[in-house]
């Protein structure tokens, strides 16, 4: 229920409003001090607080500043019998959400409360995917535990806290840009703007006004000012994404931002100032190409301030189920879909697909199975045949199927182990087998528990 706390020392005003404001369907705190307001708030959750200017023990509009202090979500509404200019502006300086006059005002109040709720509820929610966001792109919510990534983990860890230039190698689809965010997330620039763009999809013409912003008249349909990318990252961060596809014209104005934080805006004649951390990604071999001509070799130095290689996917098989669960979670919830785990045979297909486009090759074919499944459980049936033809166990020529010994004890030591929800000492039991031997198949089958 919306909540307000009203703080008056006159008693029968403080009733009447009261009652007045319950009338509404709000509920309502009701004190007589500033030390109990304070008080009131610690114990109990308020959206709006509203406060006499003039109290026993406070001043209602210095109240009002150490509350907002304590508690910025809150809303403030003052009250005063006496209401003046200087009184009003500094309430306003002081974060109250307005100031009322006792009496000439009265009729304002329901309407001002109602106001007054709506900017708390936009605020919770403002704060609420603030925090999602954080929390989507931090290292502890990059999903794998291989060794590959965990050491791409680590580095990053290191430069997030710093303004280094980073470069991020790897190949399309290995998630550069989730761990550029996670980067700027976890870094001290992590509550100011993160901006992206993908060098590959402009011409030179439109990359250069994209990235320096261009000033009205400076080509034909620049009809008014423009600010770009590095402006609009100012304090935060860019994003270069397939910075190898930079005209080498453009090369040279962004080794100039490199060097002295400042760009000409196109049509300009004044630099422009951008404190900005870049972040760079390639998925090409940046210093050959540099080596060969094709990319400027002192703009290659300056980016290559902190390399981090991300691992492709075929070298995190231990990766592949905890993704496979994550993308069939999201897309079960998407298309409303009850699905309960992945099979063995559908779980050891993924992890012999040789994944040339990575973790977004697995997320659209997940995608694709969740659209196609009628059943609780993600099947090999389900994907598509030249996944399930390229799925061969090591050494044969053969496509792999479930009539072949290894495959089939592999799956059904997995559906043991689903069965037993992933117990190792019941599923060996079960399997007739001795502990050590279950551990020792569970290694060379490179088998996990795939339960959602």
């Amino acid at each position: 229920m919306k909540t307000v706390l009203l703080i008056d020392d006159e008693e029968k005003l403080r009733g009447l409003l009261g009652r007045i404001i319950r009338l509404e369907g709000f509920e309502v705190l009701e004190v007589g001090d500033g030390k109990s307001a304070l008080k009131r708030l610690k114990q109990t959750e308020v959206d709006v607080v509203l406060c006499d200017v003039k109290l026993p023990d406070a001043n209602g509009v210095e109240l009002a500043r150490a509350i907002k202090s304590e508690y910025p979500l809150i809303e403030i509404i003052l009250l005063t019998a006496y209401g003046n200019i200087p009184d009003g502006v500094q309430a306003i300086k002081n974060g109250a959400f307005d100031y009322l006059t006792k009496g000439d005002d009265n009729n304002r109040i329901i309407p001002l409360l109602s106001r007054a709720f709506e900017k708390v509820a936009l605020s919770r929610r403002v704060q609420q995917l603030e925090k999602q966001i954080g929390e989507k792109y931090n290292f502890q919510n990059l999903i794998g535990t291989s060794r590959a990534l965990q050491a791409a983990i680590d580095m990053a860890r290191r430069v997030a806290a710093t303004d280094a230039t980073v470069l991020l190698l790897g190949e399309t689809g290995v998630g550069k840009e989730v761990f550029a965010q996670a980067i700027h997330q976890e870094g001290n620039r992590g509550n100011k703007p993160f901006v992206a763009v993908n060098c590959s999809a402009f011409s030179k013409e439109l990359l250069e006004s994209e990235l320096f912003g261009h000033k009205a008249g400076a080509f034909t349909g620049a009809i008014k000012d423009k600010k770009g990318l590095f402006e609009e990252a100012h304090t935060g961060t860019i994003f270069l994404d397939e910075i190898g596809e930079m005209p080498m014209e453009l090369q040279a104005r962004m080794l100039r931002v490199l060097e002295t934080g400042e760009f000409i805006k196109v049509g300009d004649t004044k630099p422009t100032k951008s404190d900005a951390r870049i972040i760079a990604a390639t998925n090409k071999a940046l210093q050959q190409e540099a080596e060969a001509g094709h990319f400027r070799q002192d703009l290659f130095y300056r980016l290559s301030v902190f390399q981090i290689e991300l691992p492709p996917l075929r070298e995190r098989l231990a990766d592949i189920e905890p993704l496979a669960i994550h993308f069939t979670q999201v897309f079960a919830a998407k298309t409303n879909k009850k699905i309960k785990g992945l099979s063995g045979e559908f779980l050891m297909t993924l992890q012999q697909h040789n994944w040339p486009g990575n973790i977004r090759e697995l997320k659209n074919l997940i995608e694709r199975s969740v659209i196609l499944t009628d059943a609780d459980m993600l099947e090999a049936e389900s994907l598509p045949y030249e996944i399930r033809r390229s799925a061969q166990p090591a050494g044969t020529g053969k496509t792999l199927s479930a009539f072949d010994l290894a495959s089939a004890e592999k799956i059904h030591i997995q559906k043991v182990l689903n069965y037993t929800n992933g117990n190792k000492t019941e599923a060996a039991r079960l399997l007739n087998i001795a502990l050590t031997t279950l551990y020792r198949k569970i290694e060379e089958f490179r088998i996990g528990g795939h339960q959602l």
